[in-house]
């Protein structure tokens, strides 16, 4: 999974304009954002080690450095609980330390329960991987037609990557894109792993892997859908982390009552299976 503590830090830093943190912008510069002599000055940190962080030649930089950082990038309260976790699994990744832990992908039958109270509603359990691994019959009507629930198993970052009919499906596809990437770090493990680099990464390509590197925090705004029937959709979100299991339950509301109505209509459609 390369160096992601680097990665995020160097990601942040050229994403920076000098001036808006009253810097000079010097010119001529080989790459934008800014230098990294400059974020160790604002950190209280050598700008040795600052390269030894961004390289991922040193993995356990301490609370106090990782704060720092975070003040001198002027992340914002999801950005630095990334930047914690970054450095928490980064130092993990030791061989003393590290312990791989497979996704795990049967759900409780308390949780399919619950799933089953939610009908006829709008909800699936997924784990880290975008893995689907329930859903009411409400999230299979809205997925008609997509191509989402067509693989075995069906699989949400690799539907958004590497089905065409994503890019329809999703208004805002750049944004579902990176809120994909983003929950991959978030379940570390050698499974993950080999999944990434063997299967997902040939098939999805460059566009994929520069999004897994640039390490953007989503922001996990409505989510506006064109459904294949014609509808314009606008669901909110609701996530239930399940986390002993590493999963999330996670239910679809109708932000309008016009994706009301339209849900109303697709669920008015042949009957469908029932929770798998």
């Amino acid at each position: 999974m390369g160096k992601p503590l680097g990665d995020f830090i160097r990601a942040k830093r050229d994403s920076i304009q000098p001036e808006s943190l009253g810097l000079p912008d010097r010119d001529r510069r080989r790459s934008p954002g800014l230098r990294r002599l400059d974020l160790a000055a604002r950190a209280g940190i050598s700008v040795e080690y600052l390269t030894r962080i961004e390289q991922g030649r040193d993995r356990h930089p301490s609370p106090a450095v990782i704060n720092a950082l975070a003040d001198a990038l002027s992340l914002d309260p999801s950005e630095r609980n990334h930047l914690r976790y970054l450095a928490k699994i980064t130092g993990a990744q030791c061989p003393a330390h590290f312990q791989p832990i497979p996704p795990r992908r049967e759900v409780r039958a308390s949780v399919l329960t619950t799933l089953r109270l939610l009908e006829p509603g709008i909800a699936i359990v997924t784990n880290r991987l975008g893995d689907v691994l329930a859903h009411t019959t409400g999230f299979e009507a809205l997925t008609a037609a997509t191509g989402l629930l067509d693989a075995d198993p069906p699989n949400l970052t690799r539907y958004v990557f590497t089905d065409p009919r994503a890019r329809a499906f999703f208004t805002d596809w750049d944004a579902i894109a990176d809120e994909r990437v983003f929950d991959l770090w978030l379940a570390p493990s050698v499974e993950n792993s080999e999944w990434l680099t063997a299967e997902l990464a040939p098939l999805a390509g460059q566009d994929f892997t520069r999004r897994l590197n640039r390490h953007v925090v989503p922001r996990r705004e409505v989510l506006r859908l064109n459904h294949p029937a014609g509808h314009e959709l606008r669901l909110l979100r609701e996530t239930l982390e399940l986390a002993s299991d590493a999963q999330q339950l996670i239910v679809f509301l109708p932000e309008d009552d016009h994706t009301a109505h339209a849900v109303d209509q697709l669920r008015r459609r042949p009957r469908l299976r029932s929770i798998s």
